[in-house]
């Protein structure tokens, strides 16, 4: 199973199905504030779709296609994090992250992807990691940054977001250039 310790107060681990109440819970306790930018939240209604969700997950770990993890922080579940497949023909993968919002401003998802992006490049033997996020979602838009990814473009109306259409910009880190 994946763990990762990021720092003394937290921590990754793989989500498994005894962690599908305390996912709804996060999510739902933050639904507003979620739903500005993940067209998910809405059809998140019960436990039973955050167990859904996990057992999909736990599916595409054991196809060895990738994972989610949830990110703990002084024991409680903060947000989740994950690898949304491999391409193995292209040796890459994307990283897709959200943090509760009472979680925000700690650095948490920083750390996060880059553990992923660490165990992407050094035990997966992966050669690109992307990060895509709304043109307008500057909080997401800055760990990509963060970490030395170069921006590549944007991708128009990539994603249908409640009605509407939103741009993407997408994000590249190659192994040659990564620091960690």
């Amino acid at each position: 199973m994946f763990t990762y310790q990021l720092d003394e107060h937290s921590e990754l681990r793989l989500l498994g199905i005894q962690h599908a109440e305390e996912l709804y819970a996060l999510t739902d306790s933050c639904r507003t504030y979620l739903r500005e930018w993940l067209p998910w939240v809405d059809a998140t209604k019960s436990v039973e779709d955050s167990r859904s969700f996990i057992q999909m997950t736990l599916e595409q770990y054991a196809r060895s296609d990738g994972f989610r993890a949830g990110i703990w922080h002084k024991g409680q579940l903060a947000g989740c994090i994950g690898f949304h497949g491999i391409n193995r023909n292209n040796s890459s993968t994307s990283i897709g992250y959200w943090l509760g919002e009472d979680f925000q401003g700690n650095g948490l998802m920083a750390k996060a992807c880059a553990a992923l992006i660490h165990h992407a490049f050094t035990e997966l033997g992966l050669n690109r990691v992307e990060i895509r996020a709304a043109v307008e979602n500057r909080k997401s838009r800055a760990v990509p940054l963060r970490l030395g990814f170069t921006e590549e473009g944007c991708i128009r109306h990539n994603e249908r977001l409640h009605g509407r259409y939103v741009d993407h910009v997408v994000y590249g880190l190659l192994r040659e250039e990564w620091q960690g």
